[in-house]
């Protein structure tokens, strides 16, 4: 099977109106994730971006197919390597990003994150603990963009924040209501909070640096 190899080739980000295009009216739940997803939160770009991300539940997969049919699909399996996505193919558990281009000299346009469920709850692929349901898993933009909440996105990226990272979630902080902070402060203590370890990513375990900045803001509202 052929297989790419990290640097994976020049990116072309497709913008969110061709996002929306073509992952709309599937029928199933998608989301911009990443960095987009606290611009659109905030209201107003942040940082320049090299990619754009979607994310589906694993359960939907395949639409990602149908939405770019005709494309190339490559699946990070294992990751640091991508090896083609075949028609049909349903991806193990442990593949969770698609990169898609429109052709094999084209730039790549779209990746596609999975993320898992369980009935009407989503489910993080990080700590199956943390869940929430389906239903509250996105916000909607003005331009009628489907994204992911903001606490959502800023718990994947506080398992080990890299500079862009603190800069989204410096942007983000002052527009988490109180229900948002307490849930986001409680998911990063549950996943990140374990005593720390040699190797262990940046950023983690106890005292983790954003805990204490979620907890210093407006009193929590109650449930």
């Amino acid at each position: 099977m052929r297989r790419l190899q990290a640097p994976f080739g020049r990116w072309e980000p497709a913008p969110l109106s061709e996002v929306r295009e073509r992952f709309g009216g599937l029928g199933v739940r998608w989301w911009v994730a990443g960095g987009l997803a606290v611009e659109l939160a905030v209201g107003r770009e942040l940082r320049p971006h090299g990619d754009v991300d979607v994310l589906l539940l694993r359960r939907d997969q395949l639409t990602v197919q149908q939405a770019l049919a005709g494309w190339e699909w490559w699946a990070a399996d294992p990751p640091g390597s991508l090896r083609p996505w075949a028609r049909g193919e349903e991806l193990p558990p442990g593949v969770h990003d698609v990169r898609c281009r429109p052709g094999p000299d084209r730039p790549w346009r779209i990746q596609v994150m999975l993320d898992e469920s369980a009935g009407a709850e989503w489910a993080s692929r990080r700590d199956s603990r943390v869940r929430r349901p389906i239903d509250a898993v996105g916000m909607i933009s003005p331009e009628g963009v489907p994204f992911l909440t903001p606490e959502i996105q800023l718990y994947y990226k506080a398992n080990a924040p890299r500079p862009k990272d603190e800069t989204d979630f410096e942007a983000a902080l002052p527009v988490l209501t109180p229900r948002q902070r307490r849930w986001l402060a409680g998911a990063i203590t549950r996943s990140y909070g374990k005593p720390a370890t040699a190797g262990a990513s940046p950023g983690t375990g106890p005292g983790h640096p954003w805990v204490a900045r979620l907890r210093t803001g407006p009193e929590a509202d109650p449930e």
